[in-house]
């Protein structure tokens, strides 16, 4: 690969990383009931998001906790894991693909809510699905750089008000069979929280160090998935296929340098089971090497890959090489490795 498109850092560990569940739990077949009318007259079965894509649930969140309020509480979570004081934050990335506006930024108030201070840079990184692995490559960079000592990196995501809408629009009686299909992947979506922290390696012996990775573009798909606020259309089977090209080419470039056979743990964005399972075996993955967060909390776009990595923190050990590794809209993909 070119040089733009591998990316090495030195002194930048992970300190901890954390994972908040909606408390909600939406079992699929309670959309299955709320879809009953449309699947017998479309003639499609229920169980599809069970059967097809493995997801059997997802969490939505109470009507009293907002998408960036789990946000603030999964940094404030992952500062206080990581023993590092607010006030020597020096910047705060938010990678949510969730908002309520367009202005001002997320960051805003997360910034405000975690009690930063005024030096500490804060901003939105949005890039579908990959916005936290882009978000901890930034701001290892960063740290690299001598720029900040310490950076907080959180997501948080509600998928209920597109899933309701979605739900609405395909409970109608208008609904055609492609266009119940074309809006399918949005049922998959769940909602959820994550944060990380990442500081000097120097200062933190046990952290985890970031080692670098590789990124790569395929941007001639951009249009194979589109979503808003009101939910998203999408064609899968363009997807599976231009999403698993992408993929197969970076591993194949990266590995001369880097060589990702045989990882302790392989941390994908989590889709569905059809994606995991032909990225695995596309890349001769050991499947049991690869944690499973999808089939309970749906896919939780960014904050999908940090929630399933902090579920696997207490069973890696020093000196595991663990590779964060997923697929966005766009289509991009980037593979992230982190020695623990």
């Amino acid at each position: 690969m070119n040089g733009n498109a591998t990316t090495r850092h030195t002194g930048a560990a992970l300190l901890a990383v954390t994972g908040l569940e909606a408390p909600v739990v939406v079992p699929s077949s309670h959309f299955d009931e709320r879809l009953a009318a449309s699947l017998r007259r479309l003639r499609l079965p229920r169980g599809l998001l069970e059967r097809v894509a493995g997801v059997r649930e997802r969490r939505w969140w109470d009507a009293d906790t907002a998408f960036d309020d789990a946000a603030i509480a999964a940094g404030a979570k992952a500062l206080a894991e990581a023993g590092v004081d607010a006030s020597d934050v020096g910047l705060v990335i938010n990678t949510s693909v969730t908002r309520a506006h367009l202005e001002p930024s997320v960051a805003s108030k997360v910034h405000d809510g975690l009690g930063l201070p005024p030096s500490a840079l804060n901003f939105d990184l949005t890039n579908a699905c990959l916005g936290f692995v882009n978000g901890l490559t930034l701001a290892a960079t960063l740290i690299d750089a001598g720029q900040i000592r310490y950076a907080v990196i959180v997501d948080g995501e509600d998928s209920q008000p597109a899933q309701e809408a979605t739900l609405a629009r395909l409970a109608g009686p208008d609904v055609t069979r492609q266009g119940f299909l074309d809006e399918f992947a949005t049922l998959t979506l769940g909602s959820g929280a994550a944060a990380a922290v990442l500081g000097p390696i120097a200062d933190h012996p046990g952290g985890h160090r970031l080692v670098g990775g590789v990124t790569r573009a395929a941007t001639q798909h951009h249009g194979l998935c589109v979503g808003g606020v009101d939910g998203m259309r999408t064609d899968p089977a363009g997807l599976l296929a231009g999403g698993l090209e992408l993929v197969q080419a970076a591993w194949d470039e990266a590995q001369p340098e880097w060589n990702w056979s045989g990882l302790a743990r392989y941390v994908m964005h989590q889709v569905s089971r059809v994606h995991v399972d032909a990225i695995a075996e596309a890349l001769g993955l050991d499947l049991a090497r690869v944690p499973l967060t999808f089939p309970t909390y749906g896919n939780v776009g960014p904050a999908s890959l940090p929630m399933t990595l902090a579920r696997e923190v207490d069973s890696l050990a020093t000196g595991d090489r663990v590779l964060c590794m997923g697929v966005g809209s766009g289509l991009n993909t980037a593979m992230l490795e982190i020695a623990w």
